[in-house]
């Protein structure tokens, strides 16, 4: 953190800027962000840096290792697991708690806290730079983008975001599938994604098949009476939504022979997930086991969290731990314990001084498919001052919620 550059920005900072940008945001496409968007970005100065791109770096590495490629299949549900899977995800997300260096406490350290091989705000976030340098004095020489390239020409992010999801295809034949996409908080994200790649969202009921000489199923969607083919499909549907909502009339199944191409393909969305997490290895990682496979449970439960794999929307964690919420998954039949994990607590440093008290941050690395590497592109930031980043312990809070980093260049 650079202090320097807090206090200029805390000095500058009014309320009247805030509600402007808000406003600005909110009149760009009609609506209000269903989120909170944070009063203020954060200065990450070059040595953090490094440190995040190094642990961003280390952690996707262990993907390919041999240890996780040997149990990587066990990470989707049989059920659930779709044909016709890639090589390698198209997305990757990485989430860092910012802590104290326990080595070096005057440094600070990334601890991990999740990761998803599934598609984040890629585009809300290069929206949302272009306001904040607009109604805020963002200093030269900090960049939200990580990818040298696109430092210094912002352009060809969107340009390597296109290439990624259109590929070779018109952008109607591109579509961003998610469950109802206008009542969704990242809707803000897809109108991004339509202004920036002409790729428009539309329902997952919207969708229909129809069969092929090949015996393969082919996707279309309806605009003004015409049907719409699909070549890729831009998948925001998280499989445990989808699970929670039965009512849903839907006329193609996810794992139905498709002729069309997934960015990401849902098994992704397992198979870089929780499940990951008891098999990294790594100062940036917490100590993380299934919980069926630990052969003495620790008598400080209350310095771990408790995870289900499978839940929407952070339910089902449990924080404080106790000796009655592990019996509880063992005694009762309806759960198994080989689907929760058990996480070393990691603890926030509070290091962002707002204009009360200082809030804790959570910097999400995302990560591009660039040619068949996989490149972190940039970032997404949450702030919080409650005892979790979740909504629910942040109401009525000032300067919390979701922001952005600027790197030093």
């Amino acid at each position: 953190m650079i202090h320097s550059l807090r206090q200029q920005f805390n000095t500058q900072f009014s309320q009247e800027k805030y509600e402007a940008m808000l406003e600005d945001i909110a009149g760009e496409f009609g609506y209000k962000v269903a989120f909170k968007i944070c009063e203020t970005p954060i200065f990450i100065d070059k040595i953090l840096k490094n440190e995040l791109l190094k642990a961003t770096q280390e952690i996707a590495n262990q993907i390919w290792q041999a240890d996780y490629q040997a149990n990587i299949h066990l990470a989707t549900p049989s059920h659930l697991h779709v044909p016709n899977e890639d090589k390698m995800p198209t997305f990757m997300a990485i989430d860092f708690a910012l802590c104290q260096d326990e080595q070096n406490p005057d440094e600070l350290i990334p601890q991990l806290i999740e990761l998803q091989g599934f598609p984040s705000l890629f585009c809300f976030q290069h929206f949302l730079n272009s306001k904040f340098r607009k109604h805020y004095a963002i200093p030269q020489g900090f960049t939200h983008l990580l990818k040298e390239e696109f430092v210094e020409n912002g352009d060809l992010y969107i340009e390597a975001l296109r290439h990624t999801i259109l590929g070779d295809s018109k952008p109607e034949n591109v579509i961003l599938m998610e469950i109802e996409p206008e009542k969704q908080k990242t809707r803000i994200d897809f109108s991004c994604t339509e202004r920036f790649l002409g790729v428009k969202p539309v329902c997952i009921t919207k969708i229909h098949k129809e069969k092929t000489e090949q015996g393969k199923y082919k996707l279309y969607y309806e605009e003004q009476g015409k049907k719409i083919w699909i070549d890729r499909i831009y998948n925001r549907v998280i499989f445990d939504e989808l699970n929670l909502r039965k009512e849903l009339d839907l006329h193609f199944d996810f794992r139905d022979d498709l002729d069309v191409q997934w960015l990401a393909h849902p098994d992704w969305f397992f198979k870089i997930s929780k499940f990951t997490l008891p098999f990294l290895k790594s100062k940036y990682a917490p100590p993380t086991q299934f919980l069926h496979q630990i052969k003495e449970m620790p008598t400080d439960l209350e310095n771990y969290v408790l995870k289900p794999l499978f839940s929407f929307a952070g339910a089902g964690v449990k924080f404080d731990v106790n000796k009655q919420d592990i019996e509880q998954i063992f005694e009762n039949k309806n759960l198994d314990p080989a689907n929760y994990i058990l996480m070393k607590k990691v603890h926030y440093k509070p290091i962002i001084q707002t204009l009360d008290v200082p809030a804790k941050v959570e910097v999400r690395m995302l990560m591009l498919n660039i040619n068949g590497k996989m490149e972190v592109v940039t970032n997404l930031v949450r702030l919080s001052k409650g005892k979790m980043m979740g909504v629910d312990f942040n109401k009525g809070l000032d300067w919390v919620g979701g922001s952005i980093a600027y790197f030093e260049v």
